[in-house]
């Protein structure tokens, strides 16, 4: 319930500050007093947009807080608004979102304005009333969930779906890439070690007569340089003993003896393993020729770059196999969410129809109640060409205030005050269904009188035995109703005008309602029929 209500720097309101208790609360105030200003501060703790030009002094903040008690715990929201338009939330003075407030206020109170009169007309609103009626919340909260992620994985699925089919266009292409590059059968380094290897193989036979030449000058019948190097060593060792300088010339000469020996017989091997193949070079000249061609081709400059793309190929052709599991595996939960969908959408179909002749028989029995006594009220529900958010049904709101013979749909044959009679009757219904703290009502009772604002009031006060209701009303019948009355009124000083709201009793009351009976001047008979009504 709304416990506190304080409002500073709202249009006409400077400010103020006010309890209220549970139950029903009557708020009355002559036309132009700012009843409406009231609702217009409370709805920006709804949130509502905020206008800088309702902010009254445009030096100050405007400021709304609400104390709240909310199944025994207090809540206090509060928005402040700047003159520059910008807007600050509070929850329990700890800084909140929009999304914060909108949520939380969406679950203590509700305002009823004239204009929600148009919510008859609305497809989903007479879904709700249904659903309240049905208790279908917890079936519809596990269906919207279902739903949702149904709705997901279909879009996720079309997803996948686009990018498998942009890459099996280019899938024959990529595959014939792949099987050239993989054909080539490329190793880090390939293309240097073949270039070397064909520069061999293209020289052979000069190579290998030029490496036995080597070896045969230095090693021949007719002359040898290690034996040559041999008797000098000799000859230096014989005067070593003499000459003790001339030592260490003996061991370089034998040295450098050894060093030829090795690179003559080095000589001789590699002029022996210098293959001399013409089937080889064509393999080779074969095999550079397929890398030079792939090089041009894909604008690459070495083989590393080749293998990187191979590579890359193989991953798209792996990523495709993938993709396409990934789509079998969205397929099968899609079809499983798909059948858990219908399932809950039939459970929801079945409750619904089951309680559209007990809500028809309670809205008829409750409207006309209020006076409209050959009315008749059907709710009717069809099925859905396509299962949506709320299921696969469709309700419409069907009326007559003369009989079964002439019923339309509800929108297109009530008055506007068979329209405001039948929407306190849903209001009390869904209030009651759907557990709601705070109600508020304002001029729900526009184009009724007498009798009918009457029962249209003792309709209110029993909505007020189990929550907080608030009915801001111009009849007499109806702020005669309830135990605690608010006034709202304005003063005009050479400051400008100034709206306040103060609780009124006792004989303050019974004139007010005197005033709501007779106008600006007060008679002795409307004071007396104020007493009568206040009894």
């Amino acid at each position: 319930m709304l416990k506190r209500l304080a409002i500073s720097n709202y249009a006409l309101i400077d400010a103020l500050d006010i309890t209220f208790p549970d139950h029903l609360v009557i708020i009355t105030g002559e036309t132009g007093a700012g009843k409406s200003i009231l609702l217009g501060a409370l709805s920006l703790l709804l949130g509502t947009r905020a206008d800088v030009t309702a902010i009254k002094d445009r030096d100050r903040n405007c400021v709304v807080e609400a104390e709240f008690e909310n199944k025994g715990e207090e809540l206090i929201l509060r928005r402040v608004i700047t003159p520059q338009g910008r807007s600050r939330i509070f929850v329990n003075d700890e800084p909140a979102s929009m999304e914060d407030l909108k949520s939380l206020s969406a679950a203590l109170i509700d305002i009823h304005s004239q204009n929600s009169q148009l919510l008859l007309s609305d497809d989903k609103f007479q879904l709700s009333v249904l659903d309240y009626f049905s208790e279908n919340g917890p079936l519809l909260g596990q269906y919207s969930s279902v739903y949702n992620e149904y709705r997901k994985t279909v879009n996720a699925l079309a997803e996948l779906d686009a990018a498998i089919a942009e890459q099996e266009k280019n899938r024959d292409y990529i595959e014939f890439q792949y099987s050239q590059l993989k054909a080539a059968n490329l190793s880090e380094g390939d293309l240097e070690s073949l270039e070397n290897e064909q520069k061999q193989l293209a020289n052979a036979e000069d190579i290998k007569l030029n490496l036995a030449a080597a070896a045969n000058a230095l090693e021949n019948d007719v002359f040898s340089f290690s034996t040559q190097l041999k008797e000098a060593e000799q000859a230096v060792s014989k005067v070593a003993p003499f000459v003790e300088e001339v030592s260490s010339l003996s061991e370089r000469l034998e040295n450098c003896r050894i060093e030829i020996r090795d690179i003559e017989s080095e000589l001789e091997q590699r002029a022996e393993r210098v293959n001399v193949s013409k089937e080889r070079l064509d393999e080779v000249d074969a095999k550079l020729a397929l890398i030079y061609d792939l090089l041009r081709k894909h604008g690459k400059t070495t083989d590393t770059e080749l293998i990187a793309l191979r590579d890359s190929l193989a991953a798209q052709l792996g990523n495709s196999l993938d993709m396409q599991n990934e789509r079998a595996e969205l397929a099968g939960r899609c079809q499983a969410l798909d059948a858990e969908c219908e399932r809950l959408a039939g459970e929801l179909s079945k409750r619904r129809s089951e309680n559209c002749p007990k809500l028809s028989a309670f809205l008829q029995e409750s409207i006309r109640n209020l006076e409209i006594p050959f009315a008749i009220f059907a709710v009717e529900m069809e099925p859905l060409a396509e299962r949506g958010r709320f299921g696969k049904d469709s309700v419409k709101f069907m009326f007559s205030a003369n009989g079964q013979a002439s019923i339309k749909e509800l929108s297109k044959c009530a008055s506007g005050g068979e329209m405001s009679r039948i929407m306190l009757c849903i209001k009390a219904l869904m209030a009651r269904y759907a557990a709601m703290p705070t109600m508020i009502f304002d001029e729900i009772d526009t184009g009724v009188s007498g009798s009918v604002a009457d029962k249209m009031g003792q309709t209110i006060v029993g909505m007020g035995e189990y929550m907080q209701v608030f009915a801001i009303t111009h009849l007499p019948q109806v702020a005669s109703k309830g135990l605690a009355h608010f006034l709202v009124y304005k003063e005009v000083s050479a400051e400008g005008a100034t709206t306040h709201i103060k609780k009124i009793e006792g004989e303050e009351r019974v004139r007010e309602i005197a005033r709501m009976l007779s106008g600006s001047e007060l008679t002795g008979e409307a004071i007396a029929n104020a007493r009568v009504l206040l009894k």
